[in-house]
């Protein structure tokens, strides 16, 4: 067996690790996630690479949750001549339903809108480009086959797989899959998808797993802590209570799925907890919008906390002021907003979608504030912000950063380094192989020799993009 790993491989984002296996003579192939590059213009060249392999010789995928870094080309690849079955969980196949599409039409409306201001002379650069259209995306829907958390499937000959809740979004996975090759016992591969936070709000915490011959580790925070809940919630506290002073707005880029969510959560429970005034919400984003009825459908796999706390918030409609704005006018009405709103907006890491106009309003503004809650790959403009960018381009213009920007790293959906190795503890036998994927090199490395330091494991390796592994 070898495992090819095509992204997330020194970086976070494009996860997509392909998987060969004999079986009665022939190669077989399948691949765990097919996600899309996000930051700056060297993940747009790596988006657009042709596979090592055709794509109509996969026999099936995995896709361990919804998010884009991990779903976001499964279109494309379709398009391309893919046709078999794609595995995943009932609610992240709703998901999907609202995130492909939104990320079609996102791609589609930003070329539109740089062809717009290329011909107008106001353009420099590269034009974005489109990967797939919403058609591909529909057809991309009909190759789905849902798999609820604890049930076993045969995609093929000789494999079986079962997901087991990841605890990050609503619907992740963690993926078991047993492979058993013509003339072989069977092995256990485990692909971590994203592992969520231990106690962390909404999601129940991470399924452990006892057993496994080979582990795919996700390392998106593998060199650090995240702040405590009491610790995050005090400075949520002290941003907004300071920003509403000023008489600014608070604008909160947030990934539409799982991390707006969480942020709404938060807002209300503090208010709830009267360590937060009456609030003025905007969610101004659609696809956050579906994302959030569709939490509120799957209302039962949330956490009994959460489900307090959303409770308590019907019941007192008046305590905050929640709105989601449904379209473009609505949207730019925000815009004469100068201060007291708290405005949370896709996409999560600032390169496209609404809160682009929000942060070209208010980053000027030394009032008000951005707090970025998620992580910001390199390249994108999010990861500028961070770090302490003076000044950035928005709409090919230039845009002065007044307004104070906020890292609260504590709403993070993924583990921290410690909760890894808790995550990892549950194992009650060391892996024949661990593969640290999903990570920038400082994060994956940190995160390895913990694993051999803390948990005595020895084969522990940091693949390198596009290189083949014998396991």
């Amino acid at each position: 067996m070898k495992i090819q790993f095509l992204g997330a491989a020194g970086e976070v984002t494009g996860s997509r690790h392909s998987i060969e296996f004999f079986q009665d003579g022939l190669v077989r192939r399948f691949i765990v996630d097919y996600g899309m590059f996000q930051g700056g213009r060297e993940a747009t060249t790596k988006n657009l690479e042709p596979l090592p392999f055709d794509p109509k010789n996969i026999d099936f995928i995995v896709l361990t949750h919804a998010h884009i870094d991990h779903s976001g080309l499964l279109p494309r690849l379709c398009a391309q001549g893919f046709n078999g079955p794609i595995y995943c969980t009932t609610a992240t196949y709703e998901l999907l339903k609202i995130l492909l599409p939104d990320s079609a039409y996102l791609q589609w409306a930003d070329l539109e809108r740089a062809e717009r201001r290329k011909r107008a002379g106001k353009w420099r650069g590269d034009l974005p480009i489109a990967l797939y259209t919403r058609e591909e995306v529909e057809m991309a829907l009909t190759q789905f086959k849902v798999l609820e958390y604890g049930k076993v499937v045969e995609p093929c000959d000789g494999v079986r797989l079962e997901f087991q809740n990841a605890g990050h979004i609503l619907g992740s996975a963690i993926a078991l899959i047993d492979i058993t090759e013509s003339g072989t016992s069977s092995k256990r591969c485990v692909f971590s998808g994203d592992i969520g936070m231990k106690g962390k709000v909404l999601m129940p915490d991470p399924t452990l797993i006892s057993k496994a011959d080979v582990l795919i580790i996700e390392s998106t925070y593998g060199d650090r802590l995240h702040r405590s809940l009491e610790d995050t919630e005090l400075e949520l506290v002290q941003v907004i209570t300071n920003t509403l002073k000023r008489n600014g707005n608070i604008v909160i880029p947030a990934f539409a799925v799982g991390r707006t969510q969480e942020i709404l959560f938060f807002l209300i429970d503090l208010v709830r907890k009267n360590l937060l005034p009456h609030l003025s919400i905007w969610v101004d984003s659609p696809m956050a919008t579906a994302a959030t009825q569709l939490t509120q459908h799957f209302f039962s796999q949330l956490d009994e906390q959460s489900q307090a706390t959303f409770a308590w918030f019907k019941n007192n409609p008046g305590e905050v002021d929640l709105r989601f704005i449904a379209d473009v006018e609505e949207s730019k009405a925000l815009n004469k907003i100068k201060g007291g709103a708290i405005i949370i907006s896709a996409s999560g890491m600032c390169d496209a979608g609404r809160i682009v106009h929000h942060l070209k309003n208010n980053l000027p503004r030394s009032q008000s504030a951005v707090i970025i809650t998620g992580f910001q790959a390199y390249g994108s403009l999010g990861r500028r912000l961070v770090d302490k960018a003076q000044k950035v381009r928005l709409f090919g213009e230039e845009v002065l950063v007044r307004a104070s920007i906020h890292t609260i790293g504590g709403l993070s959906a993924h583990a921290d380094k410690a909760g890894l190795l808790d995550w990892l503890s549950g194992f009650q036998k060391e892996p024949s192989s661990v593969f640290v994927v999903h990570g920038e090199p400082e994060a994956s490395s940190v995160l390895a020799q913990a694993i051999r330091e803390e948990l005595d494991w020895k084969n522990v390796i940091i693949p390198e993009r596009l290189h083949f592994y014998s396991c």
